[in-house]
């Protein structure tokens, strides 16, 4: 072994305070498995806009109770540079490590002289992204991985403003975690200290409040709906929710209702994965369902899926992303008034939003990928009203309620809108045909190339780079008249990625920032002369967006 990487190992189990991640390290040393003790050794495991998010197990590289909590202390001295009051508030979902992390954090947060809330269970991450505003938090902590695999685990930041930190904040925070020298030297304080407080059951009433005063009107509804938390957090929240706003209770898929961390009957714990609402589509046909709802584990998505026709099998259809933001917003338009009204949505999500913006005459912005950058967006615009920010990634933000994503209230606002089309003896498929009439077709797909392995993040960056110093002439027969290097920063704030622009046509490819995939986010447009021409153009802008892929992964492969 490396002498190098054999005194960090040595410095990292002198240093670690957990016996499982020291005994999982000395089990790797021992079985010589020098491949994973130099990924777990190779970086520290880089703080960003979105916290921290990987694999668990021992080393700097992987998420592990060391990690937490340098990663608490590090936030700790940043909020006294800031000179920010008031407490940490700190949740958790329930994955393995979370609760630990959690009172980790804590026990740091409280060691170093701040007041701390702590939630005592496995809670929705827009509830936490709530709270730090409902409890006048200096920032909050919500350890969770979101919708990654089993294996991993993360921990988002929100400043006191209740949204997630932005740039310069994430390099600062890493600074602090670089100068801790050694994690066991850390105070920690008890969690029967006084500084320690409990997130009590006020503040998810509060929540569960303020999402039923999203709803555009106070009657009841009656929608046949089934559920699934996908083996998360959602469930108790979202029924609550329910029926606090006069929603029926749903039919909840019972093999996924609740927490498990292994994620068993998923292959995937994403709600965008294919086969991940194979449960879920087979209980809403079961229970004659109206429309069918998911949740990804943190609760912070959803997604949607619609009957077909009845009579025989049902076929279901599964909304993408941008069909729902789309709905949302119109639904919440058509039932509001005014010019002050804010549509947002990012780069990579259809430009649909935009165009229903001007059809109603109200103001729209388009920002970089991520509910960072959402959130902040609307914040800048305190002359305006919000009323739906979205990402085609199956996330969304109703009014001001949540400066963050929010699975929970988007769908108390979905059953009502999908509610009201079907007493106004339309459905969500006609709905969404109109618009294409009023607005054009806007046809999207997203798809990921993953560049695994100690050389993926390099091989990635050169397939970015050659789309940028030597973009196509043509894409899938559409000429190329725009390319646009998101990295220079001249329209939004500079971030590593690519857009092509046809007549018609749009592509951008950029990085993940959680996980080493590439993605690619196509969009067609087409002019719609009337209902009847959906069916035909559909299938048109399909086939096109076929092409369009074809040719791009042959330039990126």
């Amino acid at each position: 072994m490396d002498t190098e990487l054999r005194a960090a190992i040595d410095a990292w189990r002198a240093d670690d305070p957990d016996p499982a991640t020291v005994a999982a390290l000395d089990a790797m040393v021992a079985a010589a498995d020098e491949a994973a003790l130099e990924a777990a050794f190779a970086a520290p495991l880089a703080f960003g806009t979105a916290g921290l998010r990987g694999p668990l197990g021992p080393g700097p590289g992987r998420m592990n109770r060391a990690v937490v909590r340098r990663a608490a202390a590090g936030l700790c001295r940043w909020l006294d540079d800031q000179g920010w009051e008031g407490p940490v508030v700190v949740a958790r979902d329930a994955r393995h490590g979370s609760a630990d992390f959690a009172r980790d954090t804590a026990a740091v947060v409280a060691g170093a002289g701040r007041s701390v809330v702590l939630a005592d269970r496995p809670l929705p991450t827009p509830l936490l992204a709530f709270a730090v505003r409902h409890l006048g938090g200096a920032a909050g902590v919500m350890v969770t991985a979101s919708h990654n695999p089993p294996a991993d685990n993360g921990y988002k930041v929100y400043a006191g403003d209740g949204a997630q930190i932005v740039a310069p904040w994430d390099r600062e925070i890493a600074a602090h975690m670089a100068a801790i020298e050694r994690v066991s030297d850390l105070p920690l304080a008890p969690l029967d200290d006084a500084r320690i407080a409990e997130l009590g059951d006020d503040v998810v009433d509060a929540y569960v409040e303020g999402v039923a005063g999203l709803r555009t009107s106070h009657a009841p509804v009656d929608l046949r709906v089934a559920y699934t938390p996908m083996h998360g957090v959602g469930l108790e929240v979202l029924q609550a929710a329910f029926a606090r706003a006069g929603l029926a209770p749903p039919a909840v898929v019972e093999a996924q209702a609740h927490p498990d961390p292994d994620f068993p009957t998923v292959a995937f714990p994403n709600p965008e994965e294919p086969g991940a609402m194979d449960l879920l589509l087979a209980s809403a046909e079961e229970h004659g369902a109206d429309l069918a709802i998911a949740n990804d584990p943190d609760a912070d998505r959803l997604a949607l899926a619609v009957p077909g026709p009845r009579g025989g099998a049902t076929t279901w259809r599964v909304l993408t992303g941008d069909e729902i933001g789309l709905l949302l917003a119109d639904h919440l338009l058509r039932h509001s008034e005014g010019a002050d009204r804010l549509l947002v949505t990012t780069v990579v999500s259809s430009s649909a939003l935009a165009a229903l913006a001007a059809h109603h005459d109200v103001q729209f912005v388009e920002t970089l990928t991520g509910f960072k950058w959402l959130a902040r967006a609307a914040m800048a615009r305190p002359d305006l009203r919000p009323v739906l920010g979205y990402e085609e990634a199956l996330g969304y933000s109703v009014g001001s309620l949540v400066r963050d994503k929010d699975g929970i209230s988007a769908a108390v606002v979905a059953v009502e809108a999908v509610a009201g089309l079907l007493a106004e003896r339309s459905s969500v498929a006609q709905r969404l045909a109109e618009l294409a009439v009023d607005l054009g077709l806007h046809r999207t797909r997203q798809r990921s190339l993953r560049f695994e392995g100690l050389d993926g993040a390099p091989r990635m960056a050169a397939a970015v780079d050659r789309i940028r110093t030597d973009p196509p002439e043509v894409l899938g027969g559409f000429d190329v008249v725009g390319v646009e290097d998101l990295a220079l920063g001249q329209r939004l704030p500079p971030t590593d990625g690519v857009v092509l622009r046809g007549d018609g046509m749009r592509v951008v490819v950029r990085p993940s920032g959680t996980e080493p995939k590439l993605k690619l986010y196509v969009e067609v447009v087409r002019l719609v002369d009337a209902v009847d021409d959906v069916g035909a153009e559909t299938d048109i802008a399909d086939e096109r967006i076929d092409a369009v892929l074809a040719d791009l992964e042959a330039r990126l492969a």
